[in-house]
């Protein structure tokens, strides 16, 4: 099983390091190449998403990432920031779903922004779609306004767009999903997360999500504009089971929910294509302004490790084993500073992947 380290900029080093760390005590026959992304590859070779590490990444298994990114790569063409280095790794694999689990932990219930009533027991799975919408879609660019408010200034202009193809995908994937969840006791129900009363683009995935719907009539499907969706996830998390939305829409809600748990640094997610092959990462970023403090959280890093050997490499006793053993952790009360209470032992990005691979035994 072969897997392409990617560790990328800022903390990502630090936390890909404790993930590798967990995996190698594992007894799998697993082989890691590890390769340059982001602002590094910029560095050595000019270009974010070298060929060789895109290459490296086709020719995987799986892929396991830290986070690229820093404020000084902010003055390049857009081209050439450390960010299109993910863009470009989704777009060449096809990976068209992302998993963004927030599951608030019993000992983490205090660390949430929110009332322990609100987040206790909270299990909510986000699938955003990744390939399409405003991210993706062109004609997109600046010009010189010839109509509308202000002609003769200049504009931006980016454009929203899904297929029906790009939208039936993503729904087999959501409502599947619940009816796994469904079968292990849960809920089994699907909100699809729109604005179709302002945007054509979500009229039509409103109508299509709603006619793949009817080929799962075990599962539940409700409706719910994102502005509502924001604003219960943080009156009334626990009314969510599975959220299936757009790319943009996907990629705020997914950020807030992991609030709800604490900190995003306990928020692993998956991104994978239609054969099963999968990038996997914390749901936060580079963390430029901590980068070499060694306080970084590496858990959503080993918990997308766990992600990875369960979607994408058909070990879901080992992904297993890893949850476990992050579980044992937190109880044993060991806290990095970002999820860090009174009471709690206070330690760093080190000491918690050591405390993780002890505690696989």
């Amino acid at each position: 099983m072969k897997i392409a380290i990617l560790p990328g900029d800022g903390i990502g080093t630090e936390i890909v390091a404790e993930a590798v760390k967990v995996l190698k005590v594992l007894d799998l026959n697993l082989e890691l190449e590890t390769a340059l992304v982001g602002g590094a590859a910029y560095e050595a070779f000019g270009h974010p998403l070298p060929e060789a590490t895109l290459k490296l990444a086709k020719d995987s298994d799986a892929v396991l990432f830290g986070a690229v990114g820093d404020w000084k790569y902010d003055t390049l063409d857009r081209p050439l920031r450390p960010e299109q280095a993910i863009l470009g790794l989704r777009k060449n694999l096809g990976l068209f779903a992302n998993f963004r689990p927030a599951i608030c932990y019993p000992q983490l219930v205090d660390a949430s922004s929110l009332k322990r009533e609100l987040v206790s027991g909270l299990d909510i799975l986000i699938i955003r779609e990744l390939t399409g919408d405003i991210y993706f879609g062109q004609p997109r660019g600046r010009r010189i306004a010839t109509d509308g408010h202000f002609p003769g200034a200049e504009e931006a202009f980016d454009t929203m767009r899904y297929s029906r193809p790009e939208i039936e995908r993503i729904a087999h994937v959501a409502f599947q999903a619940a009816r796994k969840r469904k079968a292990a006791g849960g809920e089994g129900r699907v909100t699809s997360v729109d604005k179709a009363n302002v945007l054509e683009t979500f009229q039509l995935w409103k109508d299509v999500v709603t006619e793949i719907g009817q080929q799962y009539p075990d599962v539940a499907l409700d409706h719910m504009y994102v502005d509502n969706a924001a604003m219960q996830l943080v009156k009334a998390p626990k009314k969510f089971d599975v959220v299936v939305t757009g790319n943009m829409f996907g990629d705020i809600l997914s950020d807030a929910a992991a609030m709800l748990t604490g900190s995003i640094g306990m928020l692993p997610s998956a991104s994978l294509n239609d054969k099963g092959q999968g990038l996997y990462e914390p749901s936060h970023g580079s963390a430029p302004d901590i980068a070499g403090k060694g306080v970084a959280n590496p858990l959503a890093t080993i918990l997308s490790a766990a992600m990875m050997l369960r979607f994408s490499l058909n070990q879901p006793d080992a992904a297993a084993r890893i949850e476990q053993a992050v579980d044992k952790v937190l109880t044993q009360g060991l806290r990095t500073p970002d999820i860090h209470s009174e009471g709690t032992t206070r330690v760093g990005t080190v000491e918690m992947g050591d405390a993780v691979v002890k505690a696989l035994g």
